[in-house]
């Protein structure tokens, strides 16, 4: 499994001259990596008095982060399992009309599979987003600048992860599935660039007081 690789072990698979892991697998490390944040600004908050007045809301985006660190985390290789099933359909065989038709079923299938696992990567990455604000705006001061880092992160995952999305229904027939899609990738993208401008904007405000 990827995510049982050393960094630098993870970094020369990703280097490789194999398509996977790529971008999708990076995106769903981006947004664990702002979620890990998340939670690591709500430990430097929590049980401290001067932020006892918000600790109920840092402590559930604490519990939240942890649950999407561990969703996201599991995204990295099914990211690159779904890309692999793509794979494996074009290489089915294709020597009469029965296996040709089996063989496009199969890429059709997989395909939507590659489109529908970065959408879910893309909607975790909007929610780490979320607690990014509340624990940039709740949480310690000192830890500010882990929370921006933190919603650039889940920035990158979502809006890589949406790019993932869009390369995947190119290939897709199915007009109702791609056109559903394509508006869950809008809606996502627009909301995803408020929050993170949200928060950055933020971040910038109570760095430069």
């Amino acid at each position: 499994m990827l995510t049982d690789l050393t960094c630098k072990e993870f970094l020369a698979e990703l280097a490789s001259e194999s398509p996977a892991p790529g971008g999708g697998s990076v995106a769903a490390l981006s947004g664990t990596l702002g979620a890990a944040l998340v939670d690591m600004v709500g430990k430097l908050s929590v049980g401290r008095e001067q932020f006892k007045a918000h600790e109920g809301e840092v402590r559930a985006a604490m519990e939240e982060a942890a649950k999407l660190t561990g969703q996201l985390l599991s995204y990295v290789d099914q990211d690159t399992e779904a890309f692999n099933q793509v794979i494996v359909a074009f290489k089915l065989p294709r020597d009469s009309e029965e296996l040709k038709k089996a063989r496009l079923d199969a890429i059709q299938q997989a395909a939507k599979g590659a489109a529908l696992l970065p959408l879910e990567v893309a909607s975790s990455c909007y929610e780490v987003l979320k607690l990014c604000k509340c624990v940039a705006i709740e949480g310690n001061p000192n830890a500010l600048s882990d929370a921006g880092v933190g919603a650039l992160m889940a920035f990158a995952g979502l809006q890589g992860a949406l790019f993932n999305v869009e390369i995947n229904l190119a290939s897709i027939k199915d007009k109702q599935f791609v056109t559903d899609r394509k508006e869950k990738v809008r809606i996502l993208g627009e909301q995803g660039a408020l929050m993170r401008d949200e928060v950055i904007g933020f971040v910038r405000e109570r760095l430069s007081d």
